[in-house]
């Protein structure tokens, strides 16, 4: 229901034949492209701002370019970066375009390996300059670099003292450029251990290149670079010399897999897309673990190692709830399940009664949640039916038998994801009028003043599309009444591991608990975990506590939602609304192995997630009581 902006998509393709393997094969060289392709548009859901793709040309001559790079703005990037590509060849001859040693001398992109980015902005910064993949570039091939990855770092600001200090000097203040200027600087120095080893050997001229490119090992570039960050991420890099790889976080916070045959390997963000591209099945893909990269030499020699001490897994939750395509086989199952544990929830909003509800769900991304909701809604009416049944006795009649057995789940199609309105052609309450007509409902589909409505969604963050739009359109249904039923629980605290969401005040959890605080006069709690939360400002991020807790610890889950109805309901609505979340022990269940849940408890994996938390409570506690001073002054 509110799009989340969130976690980048990464794709990597190494060839491990020559070109001319795939013409004769395949009848084009371009099969490696083309697989990008198609890794790309199947993650499209991971980025919609932007994407970009780079290629190295292997066995390159001297004065020849062997890098290359496109990238475009706008959620029609992948075409437009690949109509690019593709216009570099439209002026070649048919016989040309098969030649492959015609391409390999002449043509850009006709390489081995191949690196593709699709993104999603985490910061607010825009723009072609923020699109990855970011290059390095360097007279040696093997300095030359070119970065992409799937994360966000928390702790930037240190990272960046640490190496200006040093005399690094970084293009831009920020996380990508600062990481591509770190793992940069110790490829500089691998190349040149390794240059000073040739010259020992008596090696000269081109003979101490190949022994660089022969040699290099980007497991120690990646351990002295990578030691000191602190945050989610997939980090993927490709060398002008032919090396590639791909560097998972030690949390294992954000996901990537890979596979690999006779012909090439391949990396991904999500496991089917993998499974769609190279028609192959999950138990062929391998996860990459935590702390783990996997590297590509530049002679296709395919290798996992540890790069970072593997920390305890905290996967990233929110991938496995809304972020990932549900066409993942453990993914498809875990959102049934999703649907399936909040049953008690939900039985005990409508008092029990099936047979005056009508059920639900927002689309799109609820939709597998809601299937796994009615089948077990179904498995309980079952049961009621048994039940039923054995109360009657050895001797029921047909109408009797008949009167139990007709009883049904009743699921309709209620909320319609209407045609994106474009809301920015008005202002005010305009544009809040429009606003409130992104979703439709199918009229006639619940029996007036009759049926409870129970509507499931993935999440509820911030809660504007609940009040602008879905409460009072569902409303216009007139039910007796309306539960919105989260497949996730109460989203509490900022994520700053890869979601757009990072300040307090954004979240309607967090403001329905500060309401709770005032009504009760019990506000000293949020001026204890102010001057908690101020105290150890000064501390090693290690030694923080997150005290934004202490806010909500008063309160129940059910009183906090209830707070939270009463704010996002909008004047003049008829119906009872309820909001009914799925508990954390429900989400740990249906998500055995994705146990990351910060945004939901506030335990951060990693101490730059604790420093951050206590920087966004600090700044809204000041932020509001200035405002509230100025306005008193």
């Amino acid at each position: 229901m509110e799009q989340l902006k969130h976690e980048c998509g990464v794709a990597m393709i190494r060839l491990l034949k020559p070109l001319e393997y795939y013409e004769e094969k395949y009848g084009t060289w371009m099969y490696g492209l083309n697989k990008l392709y198609l890794l790309m548009e199947k993650q499209h859901n991971r980025g919609q701002e932007g994407a970009g793709l780079a290629c190295v040309k292997l066995e390159s001559n001297p004065g020849e370019e062997y890098m290359f790079r496109e990238r475009a703005l706008g959620s029609g990037a992948i075409t437009e970066i690949f109509n690019h590509v593709h216009a570099n060849f439209k002026d070649v001859s048919k016989e040309k375009l098969h030649d492959c040693t015609f391409v390999k001398e002449h043509l850009p992109f006709a390489g081995e390996v191949y690196m593709g980015h699709l993104r999603y902005s985490t910061t607010g910064k825009s723009g072609l300059m923020y699109v990855h993949p970011f290059l390095r570039r360097n007279n040696w091939r093997a300095k030359n670099l070119a970065l992409c990855g799937n994360f966000n770092m928390t702790n930037v600001d240190e990272v960046f003292a640490r190496i200006t200090a040093i005399g690094q000097h970084p293009r831009k203040y920020s996380d990508t450029y600062i990481m591509l200027e770190q793992v940069g600087h110790r490829l500089d120095r691998e190349v040149e251990r390794l240059f000073n080893l040739a010259e020992a050997e008596g090696l000269t001229g081109m003979d101490i290149t190949h022994y660089i490119e022969d040699h290099i090992d980007l497991s120690n570039v990646l351990r002295t670079s990578s030691r000191d960050w602190d945050g989610g991420y997939v980090m993927c890099g490709l060398t002008g010399s032919g090396e590639s790889f791909a560097l998972r976080d030690p949390w294992g916070i954000r996901p990537a897999f890979w596979y690999q045959d006779e012909e090439i390997a391949v990396l991904a963000s999500e496991r089917p897309v993998i499974q769609t591209a190279m028609n192959v099945t999950a138990d062929q893909i391998t996860e990459l673990l935590p702390g783990q990269a996997l590297l590509i030499s530049k002679d296709g020699k395919v290798r996992t190692t540890q790069i970072n001490k593997a920390r305890e897994k905290k996967a990233c939750s929110f991938e496995r709830i809304y972020f990932s395509r549900g066409s993942d086989v453990d993914i498809y199952k875990e959102r049934k399940l999703l649907g399936e544990k909040l049953l008690p929830n939900i039985l005990k909003a409508i008092e029990g009664d099936l047979d005056h509800t009508v059920f639900s769900f927002i689309p799109n991304t609820a939709e597998v949640a809601f299937y796994g909701m009615l089948e077990g809604l179904n498995n309980f009416l079952n049961e009621e039916k048994v039940q039923q049944i054995k109360a009657l006795g050895h001797n029921p009649t047909l109408e009797e038998l008949e009167t139990i057995l007709s009883r049904r789940i009743r699921s309709e199609k209620v909320a319609i994801k209407d045609i994106k309105l474009r809301t920015f052609i008005a202002e005010g309450n305009s544009r809040n009028d429009l606003a409130a007509h992104v979703y439709d409902v199918t009229y006639g589909s619940i029996r007036p003043g009759v049926d409870n409505l129970v509507i499931i969604d993935d999440s509820i963050v911030r809660g504007t599309t609940l009040k602008q739009s879905i409460i009072g359109i569902l409303d216009r249904l007139s039910p007796k009444k309306i539960i919105i039923v989260s497949s996730s629980p109460q989203v509490r605290y900022p994520d700053y591991y890869g979601i757009d969401m990072a300040k307090m005040s954004e979240f309607i959890a967090f403001k329905a608990a500060v309401e709770l605080l005032k009504e009760r006069e019990m506000e000293e709690v949020i001026t204890t975990a102010y001057q908690k939360s101020k105290a150890q400002t000064g501390l090693p991020k290690e030694e923080m506590v997150n005290y934004v807790k202490e806010i909500y610890a008063p309160f129940t889950d059910e009183e906090v939602s209830a707070k939270m109805v009463e704010l996002l309901t909008p004047k003049g609505t008829h119906a009872k609304v309820e909001i009914v979340y799925q508990p954390l022990k429900g989400l740990h269940e249906a998500c055995p192995n994705h146990t990351g849940d910060w945004y939901f408890s506030g335990d951060y994996p990693t101490p730059g997630g604790v420093k951050l938390v206590n920087e966004a409570f600090i700044n809204y506690v000041e932020q509001v009581y200035r405002t509230s001073e100025e306005d008193r002054g």
